[in-house]
């Protein structure tokens, strides 16, 4: 209470004021509607805070179930084969960064089974290497991975495109190339047998229904090449990969093309990153609404206050001073109501995986069907750096609220104030 009562004047009449009186009923009242703006600005802000982890957590939960089957960084040689790429790998674990290290080639082509025909990206692995890069052999549900033996022809599938293909462990797909080959009768594709040894579920669905590996031995033989296509890289830092991919650019010898995994998905980064900006935007009103509630909240205050500022300024108080007294009211408003909206939104975002649960046992709904989306549960990844942006820009808009009725309370005249009282 010491602190308090040390206080500037203009402190201690600001929180009078943000308190109801004990006798007068259009206090009050005035002081429910500072309650409402309180609880708007704290809506806001929570409603934002538990959006953007929200998004932040979907987007996390796609890029980690991205990167289980891409590679961080890739690397090819413009020549279109890569003989020495041991040494190429041995050049590019010089960089700190780089963790892992294995062999790839990679075509297009369909896959055919009976009647049904499906596109596939078939990517030729060393199973033994490949666990460096991805995690694609500790995703195989059926079968193994590590069947994939040079010159045996087997084919691991996603699960998506086995199931497309009504194909199970065991039996024979089809693969035709469209790189065709010369015959009298004309240009044909070229096609291959290969027998599935194994199923995987990388949990995206693009993967699941579109990849196939096959050994990279056979691989090469399709494409006709002598050496992999490239190099697939895992770093220690996924964030870091786009300078990484520079470093190794400028670092290695040789005519290579190095790209970062941000650059295969660009479109759906980009499309992400806008979402979250909108979204952001669109809430920021939300609280600017609530904040703005704050004007009339004051306009009142001061026109029920006229009285009071006017005998204020009567016993030597300035208009600056008279002016503080109500931009404190108003900014405390906002303050508290950013506090209670941070605390609540930061609560619900770190337990949103009890939360939903509950919310869709109560009402017998499932929002998120696996089925459908893949994920059976909401994630979110709560970012302090978003919550300390959201709370600087509900506490500035509060602030920016009271500028027009502080400075109309600043304006009153103590005479015309005090004519009727």
């Amino acid at each position: 209470m010491s602190i308090v009562k040390n206080l500037p004047f203009e402190w201690l009449v600001g929180l009078r004021y943000t308190r109801a009186g004990k006798r007068s009923g259009r206090n009050s009242f005035i002081s429910f509607i500072s309650l409402i703006s309180m609880a708007g600005i704290g809506l806001g802000v929570a409603a934002l805070i538990v959006v953007l982890s929200v998004m932040n957590g979907f987007q996390k939960e796609v890029t980690d179930r991205m990167l289980s089957v891409l590679a961080h960084v890739e690397i090819f040689d413009n020549s279109g084969a890569m003989p020495n790429w041991q040494q190429e790998a041995a050049d590019a674990r010089k960089n700190p960064e780089v963790i892992g290290s294995a062999p790839f080639a990679e075509t297009q082509g369909m896959l055919v089974r009976d009647d049904v025909l499906r596109p596939a990206i078939v990517r030729g692995v060393l199973p033994d290497q490949e666990p460096q890069v991805s995690d694609v052999a500790r995703q195989t549900k059926r079968g193994s991975f590590n069947a994939l033996q040079p010159g045996a022809y087997n084919i691991v599938l996603g699960i998506e495109l086995a199931r497309a293909l009504r194909v199970n462990l065991g039996e024979k797909v089809t693969l035709a190339l469209a790189q065709g080959q010369p015959t009298p009768a004309g240009v044909l594709p070229r096609l291959r047998s290969f027998t599935v040894v194994g199923i995987f579920e990388a949990g995206h669905n693009e993967f699941d229904s579109s990849l196939a590996f096959v050994h990279l031995t056979d691989a090469e033989k399709l494409l006709r090449i002598d050496a992999p296509a490239g190099l697939r890289l895992r770093l220690k830092d996924m964030n870091r990969a786009p300078q990484v991919a520079k470093e190794l650019k400028a670092s290695m010898p040789g005519d290579l093309f190095v790209r970062d995994w941000s650059k295969l998905n660009a479109n759906w980064f980009a499309a992400v990153q806008t979402e979250k900006r909108m979204m952001f935007i669109i809430l920021t009103l939300i609280i600017a609404v609530a904040a703005f509630n704050l004007v009339s909240t004051l306009v009142m205050t001061v026109t029920d206050k006229q009285a009071d500022i006017a005998i204020l300024r009567t016993l030597g108080a300035s208009p600056p001073s008279i002016m503080k007294i109500f931009m404190i009211q108003g900014a405390l408003v906002g303050i508290l109501g950013t506090a209670l909206g941070v605390a609540g939104g930061v609560l619900v975002a770190l337990n949103i995986d009890v939360i939903v649960p509950f919310i869709e046992h109560l009402l017998g709904v499932q929002f998120l069907s696996k089925d459908i989306y893949y994920i059976s549960t909401v994630p979110s990844d709560l970012r302090w750096p978003d919550v300390f942006k959201i709370g600087g820009v509900a506490v500035i808009l509060a602030f920016v609220a009271t500028l027009y009725p502080s400075w109309w309370a600043a304006r009153v005249k103590p005479a015309e104030a005090l004519r009727y009282e």
